[in-house]
């Protein structure tokens, strides 16, 4: 009787097992249909060739062609300052006084010690004659003679030591007048009337030349030879700069100097354009942006601006596989043409990309092409 209500009870757990099992089967069947990806539209693009022409800009700032440090070249008081803070200078105008009429007395000074030299050298001049005279008549004795021929030579060393002072007070004398060594526009003044300063360890200011001025920037070694052309005028260009209030300046600028030498950790290189500055409007350290015109010799790959994405300086485009999946791709974005953007490297001719949806695309993503929207 008891194995009998065993055997039953054995035949009964296994049906429920049973039905257990069949039962989450088909829950994770159905799950598994639920979980599968779902297509998600967007609008594509083919990646294609042309000869591109527009802006290219770079940052860049304002460098001057002379710009030097005024230092005190004699050691004194300032007593006059001759230019305004910011004026602009002519080459050779005063600027600063120091000290003038106390070198003015050390050349006077010098100037009655080498009078006084050049007397007495002509004093013992007259005596050495005289010796000589009477030495042919073995009328005086040789020792004499030759006295009188070293008074002669001491003499001349004192006239060219009296000489050589007053050069010194005369240079003097002028470096306590600091001139502008070129035309420019100086700076804030350092130092005040009254002021002592020290010979080449006082700073008096700044003096920068203006007009022309020039404008530095960084290119991509990639493009040194389109702008050599530029330089040389194999090629035409047209090279403006806009202001930091973001308005552009009326004087278009030619490419003037290209650095020896690529940057080998950023791969670029410095280049120099010249602007006429009559107005003073470009000021020394200003930042700015330049901008180049730019017409390419050959095709190039472009696509649409919207269809790259930005991460942190990072430009990614969404390309599309055969079977309608999207790989993210790194890209190197080459000169803006409004809504286009030439593309240097990362995409091939033909090839199709996600222009509008990106932002709802990831690797591996199933898309449905709905060009409608573009």
């Amino acid at each position: 009787m008891n194995k009998k209500y065993l055997y039953s009870a054995l035949v009964l757990g296994s049906a429920i097992l049973w039905q257990s099992c069949g039962s989450n089967d088909g829950a994770g069947q159905q799950q598994a249909a639920g979980l599968q990806q779902p297509t998600i539209p967007v609008s594509t693009t083919t990646v294609q060739k042309q000869i591109v022409s527009g802006l290219k800009s770079y940052p860049a700032s304002v460098v001057p062609l002379q710009e030097t440090q005024i230092f005190a070249e004699v050691t004194g008081y300032i007593t006059k300052i001759l230019v305004a803070d910011g004026a602009s200078v002519s080459k050779g105008q005063a600027l600063y006084e120091i000290d003038r009429v106390r070198y003015q007395a050390a050349v006077d000074q010098a100037k009655a010690t080498l009078e006084i030299a050049k007397a007495n050298l002509d004093r013992v001049n007259k005596d050495l004659g005289r010796y000589q005279t009477l030495a042919e008549k073995d009328a005086i004795a040789k020792q004499t003679l030759d006295y009188a021929l070293t008074d002669v030579n001491n003499q001349k060393a004192q006239v060219q030591g009296a000489q050589a002072a007053l050069t010194t007070a005369q240079t003097n004398l002028q470096r306590a007048v600091i001139r502008a060594p070129f035309s420019g526009s100086v700076g804030i003044s350092q130092v005040r009337d009254g002021a002592l300063v020290t010979a080449g360890g006082t700073l008096l200011n700044t003096l920068s030349s203006i007009n022309p001025i020039a404008v530095e920037f960084q290119i991509s070694e990639r493009e040194i030879l389109e702008f050599s052309n530029y330089q040389n005028g194999k090629a035409a260009t047209e090279i403006t700069v806009q202001l930091p209030d973001g308005t552009n300046y009326s004087e278009v600028g030619k490419i003037s100097i290209i650095d020896r030498a690529v940057d080998p950790q950023t791969g670029t290189i410095k280049v120099r354009a010249n602007f006429a500055n009559a107005q003073n409007v470009l000021r020394a350290g200003m930042n700015l942006t330049m901008m180049v015109k730019s017409t390419s010799s050959t095709e190039q790959l472009v696509i649409p601006f919207k269809a790259v994405q930005d991460q942190l300086g990072v430009y990614n485009a969404y390309v599309v596989s055969d079977s309608s999946t999207v790989t993210q791709r790194a890209v190197e974005l080459g000169l803006k043409l409004d809504e286009l953007v030439v593309v240097e490297s990362g995409l091939e001719e033909g090839e199709k990309i996600v222009v509008d949806g990106i932002m709802k695309v990831r690797t591996g993503a199933k898309i449905v092409e709905n060009n409608e929207q573009k």
